[in-house]
């Protein structure tokens, strides 16, 4: 086995001593906003080691939650902390060089990092929060953890799969499916798909009722869907809003939620209203041959056979 092949085992499977430090990067947050540049920050920044940054301010949306600086001094860990405490920040994965976002990890999203379904190992969750290999890496690591009441076992083994959402954070991740739901609610091409595909249900009377129906019973559907995904109140960042599902529900959407770290129900939202935009324009489409008040009561097997003779 080659050394490449050795690594990716190990990295995947069992951690070991020659795994990520854990230096923390602390950002110097100037006039409430994001400093991205990696040139601004000072050697003495990116040496402290046991920070976290406080503040009891609301913070509105879950991109302010996760994004947003907090005011005031830093403050070194110690003991139980709060699941709402910054444990480090860390550069993102997803932006371009030239303006590299910083995202905040609090201690809760750190727990549920080592919590089931995944239960990283001290390698993976290195890797997830960005710090350099060392020889003494994961055990600096559990240590800096227990300070703060985690506890991760030494030799312990992931239990999901590893996907390329495992090395996001719950705020990059939040922030690619907002930027995933503004690009398909701008430019998905809802209207031309929907002119190409009605074409052939226009020509017959009776084919273009059946088609609305169809049409009509869809667009239902798909908002039942979205309506529940959007109540969907699983723990992100530093929140844990109240539940609104039934409880037997709502463990399955946070079962979904913790594998994707926020992604995967406001992305299916997005992907469902794309699809519900393609079903409106299908609608006009039809209205423009056959207007809404002209047509042939929906439902009337009937009146659809005398219309075909």
């Amino acid at each position: 086995m080659s050394d490449c092949e050795s690594e990716i085992c190990t990295v995947e499977e069992v951690d070991n001593e020659e795994e990520p430090d854990m230096k923390p990067i602390v950002i110097e947050w100037a006039s409430g906003e994001i400093i991205t540049n990696p040139d601004q920050i000072s050697e003495t920044e990116t040496e402290t080691e046991d920070t976290i940054i406080d503040d009891d301010e609301n913070e509105a949306g879950l991109m302010d939650l996760c994004m947003k600086p907090r005011e005031g001094k830093d403050m070194v860990l110690g003991g139980m902390a709060a699941p709402a405490d910054v444990f480090c920040s860390v550069p993102g994965r997803l932006s371009l060089l030239s303006s590299t976002s910083k995202y905040k990890v609090t201690v809760g999203e750190v727990q549920r990092r080592l919590s089931p379904p995944e239960c990283l190992n001290a390698s993976l969750l290195g890797g997830v929060l960005r710090r350099a290999k060392s020889k003494n890496g994961g055990r600096l690591l559990r240590e800096k953890l227990e300070k703060i009441g985690l506890n991760l076992p030494a030799g312990r083994r992931k239990a999901a799969n590893v996907t390329l959402l495992t090395s996001l954070v719950e705020g990059e991740a939040i922030h690619l499916a907002r930027d995933f739901g503004y690009v398909c609610e701008t430019e998905f091409p809802a209207r031309q798909i929907a002119e190409y595909l009605t074409r052939q249900h226009t020509t017959d009377p009776g084919d273009a009722y059946r088609r609305k129906e169809v049409l009509l019973a869809t667009k239902q559907v798909t908002k039942e869907l979205t309506d529940l995904l959007n109540q969907d109140r699983s723990p992100l960042c530093n929140t844990r809003p109240q539940l609104l599902l039934d409880p037997s529900i709502q463990r399955h959407l946070t079962h979904f939620s913790l594998i994707t770290h926020g992604f995967g129900s406001p992305a299916i939202v997005a992907a469902l209203t794309a699809i519900q935009n393609y079903l409106t324009e299908s609608l006009k489409q039809l209205d423009k041959v056959y207007p809404s008040g002209n047509s042939i009561p929906l439902g009337d097997p009937n009146k659809l056979d005398k219309d075909k003779k």
